[in-house]
């Protein structure tokens, strides 16, 4: 099944909190955003925040082929049999178009937070009792026992903000048979002051989590590189910006190091919910 899903998410995705819009002002904006997304080549689309079935399902339903994954469901925040009924809904309407991405959050975002390993065991404990397939299934994992744990209960791992670093260190880990597929930032500004900003000014939400933190500090940044939102080297390394040719020499590396599919979440001056779609059409002829 694995290389299947390989298959049909293809090579390249594009990650959005914008894509997953509950406001229903923006469902025909959203549904058009998804097929253009679609005719432009693209695989598969990750749905940012805290996603469910019931985000994804408008997308699916605007499109023929996209995959659409939430990335991340949180496991604090939804019942393994609610999620189960969700899941067999869409599976029954649409078979094969929807992944379901898990992960455990952040202490700080998450009030109940504890012992974030066993509750994730736990919850795939309670997917698999309720009937939703492991082969559909992805974990937001960055540390060893995660990654095994992808490995050994879902169909591979989505990271999010990760270096082509851990993607090697990911991949040893999975073996070659899980997908893995890294989200990467894209930042499309060549003048490296101006881009290193935007990149920071993004960043600066996730240099207080420790999940993140302790991930770069095992992957040889110091605790300087935390500081000031973020050191040059630590910039450099989590996100790709630049002209096409280097923000595409970017994302190779990340294959190279081992991904199946690399999820693009757009960076720019925009806000976060926003839909760049001239940016996205930019991103798909750099990658033709």
């Amino acid at each position: 099944m694995t290389t299947a899903l390989k298959e049909t998410v293809g090579r390249y995705g594009i990650w959005s909190v914008g894509l997953r819009s509950e406001d229903p002002d923006r469902r025909g904006e959203l549904a058009e955003a998804a097929a253009e997304l679609e005719e432009l080549g693209y695989g598969a689309v990750w749905l940012g925040g805290n996603s469910s079935a019931a985000n994804a399902a408008p997308l699916i339903e605007a499109t023929s082929r996209l995959t659409v994954g939430t990335s991340i469901q949180s496991i604090w925040q939804h019942e393994p049999d609610a999620t189960a009924t969700a899941f067999a809904e869409l599976e029954s309407a649409h078979p094969g178009r929807f992944l379901l991405g898990l992960g455990v959050s952040h202490a700080k975002r998450v009030e109940q937070y504890a012992r974030p390993y066993s509750a994730l065991v736990k919850h795939l404990d309670g997917l698999d009792a309720a009937g939703v397939p492991s082969d559909r299934r992805l974990l937001a994992a960055l540390g060893p026992k995660s990654l095994r744990l992808a490995r050994d209960r879902a169909a591979g791992s989505i990271p999010y903000l990760v270096t082509p670093e851990h993607t090697a260190h990911a991949r040893d880990l999975l073996g070659e048979g899980p997908l893995l597929a890294p989200e990467l930032g894209v930042v499309p500004e060549t003048d490296p002051t101006r881009a290193r900003a935007l990149a920071r000014e993004f960043l600066g939400i996730y240099l207080p989590l420790p999940n993140y933190t302790n991930n770069f500090l095992r992957h040889g940044f110091t605790e300087d590189d935390l500081r000031d939102g973020g050191s040059d080297r630590l910039v450099d390394a989590l996100f790709a910006w630049g002209d096409d040719t280097a923000i595409r020499a970017k994302i190779d590396t990340f294959f190279e190091a081992g991904a199946d599919h690399i999820a693009l979440q757009l960076i720019n001056d925009e806000p976060r919910d926003a839909l760049p779609r001239k940016a996205w059409r930019d991103l798909a002829s750099v990658l033709a």
